[in-house]
């Protein structure tokens, strides 16, 4: 069936979206690169191919080129995290250990799960991981809530928060100070909580 021509996006949008997309791609190498201290607006610009004018333009100020880098990571992560729980979730230690191992892997790469979990170099960025008025960390957890009631619908929320808050909590700890490698610690902390989910999901 043809897509009808108000269905699609206009070229003016798909150009906006993909500038966008481009500049946020830079501002994810830059950061890995380096502190977010030391990037400057125009090495972001001449990364991502563009003027300064038009990243001034399209974001405004260093500060809110950084929140928007730091929401749309937060917000695949999150999705990612969501989809190895849900592939596994019949089994639940083994949606676990997916889902751990996906994020303490992603710690040793990843600009802003670094500035989450590092204790050095990541102030500027750290601060600027706020959504919605409240921490990162504190949206994550709520968001993570939805995702474990949407697969696993037999849990209170209770239930969920409770699961929710010790995975991001042991999740941030051993990216913080690793132990063994991301799928070793994953498997270990996966065989502790994968029962009680399990007990809990019947």
């Amino acid at each position: 069936m043809a897509v009808s021509a108000a269905a699609r996006p206009s070229f003016s949008e798909t150009s906006r979206t993909l500038l966008r997309e481009t500049v946020l791609d830079a501002v994810g190498e830059l950061a890995a690169e380096r502190q977010w201290r030391e990037v400057s607006m125009a090495e972001v610009a001449t990364r991502a191919g563009v003027s300064r004018q038009t990243l001034y333009n399209g974001f405004g100020s260093r500060d809110e080129l950084a929140q928007a880098y730091v929401l749309r990571e937060a917000e695949r992560f999150r999705q990612a995290v969501g989809g190895a729980i849900a592939e596994n979730a019949p089994d639940a230690q083994a949606a676990l250990r997916a889902a751990l191992e996906l994020f303490l892997t992603a710690a040793q790469t990843h600009p802003v799960i670094r500035a989450v979990t590092g204790s050095e170099g990541g102030d500027e960025l750290l601060a600027l991981l706020t959504t919605r008025g409240g921490p990162l960390v504190e949206e994550v957890t709520e968001r993570l809530i939805l995702d474990l009631l949407e697969h696993w619908p037999t849990l209170e929320r209770r239930e969920a928060a409770l699961v929710a808050d010790c995975l991001v909590r042991l999740a941030i700890s051993h990216a913080a100070l690793p132990a063994a490698p991301p799928g070793e610690t994953a498997a270990a902390l996966a065989e502790i909580l994968g029962p009680y989910v399990e007990r809990l999901t019947g």
